[in-house]
């Protein structure tokens, strides 16, 4: 198993950050690695998510299955290719004084985590880069 992760403070309330981050149909107004979404943000419901893989740059849709949507506190969906990788990627807010500490992971399993190097530093950066972003429209609303 490898974890990815991003850490970052944001100077809004954590049902801020909630509610841009569960806007699915606003992703692509500032979210730079999921281009388009949409979908329920519900446990146990599927959401579509389009994306340019952080390695490559080619553009890939997944349906992942959310796993815990609590309000103020956590998004998680899970995806996986059976037999190949599976992915669970969350989004942990936690409140910080009157603002939020943010932390996105993904923890990835399966036969191809062992060759997957050199993207595992890529998905870092991406993960940084929306967590970035997602901060800066926190904090100009």
């Amino acid at each position: 198993m490898k974890t990815v992760s991003a850490t970052i403070y944001i100077d809004a309330s954590p049902m801020a950050v909630w509610a841009i981050l569960t806007d699915l149909s606003r992703y692509r107004e500032w979210n730079p690695l999921f281009r388009e979404a949409s979908g329920d943000v519900i446990a146990g419901k599927r959401i579509r998510l389009r994306s340019a893989h952080p390695a490559s740059g080619r553009m890939m849709t997944i349906k992942p299955r959310i796993v815990a949507a609590e309000p103020g506190a956590e998004l998680r969906w899970s995806s996986s290719l059976p037999g190949i990788m599976t992915g669970e990627h969350s989004f942990t807010l936690s409140p910080v004084g009157t603002g939020t500490r943010l932390v996105q992971s993904e923890s990835f399993s399966g036969a191809m985590v062992a060759f997957s190097g050199r993207a595992f530093a890529s998905t870092e950066a991406s993960f940084q880069g929306v967590n970035e972003a997602l901060k800066e429209r926190a904090e100009a609303n």
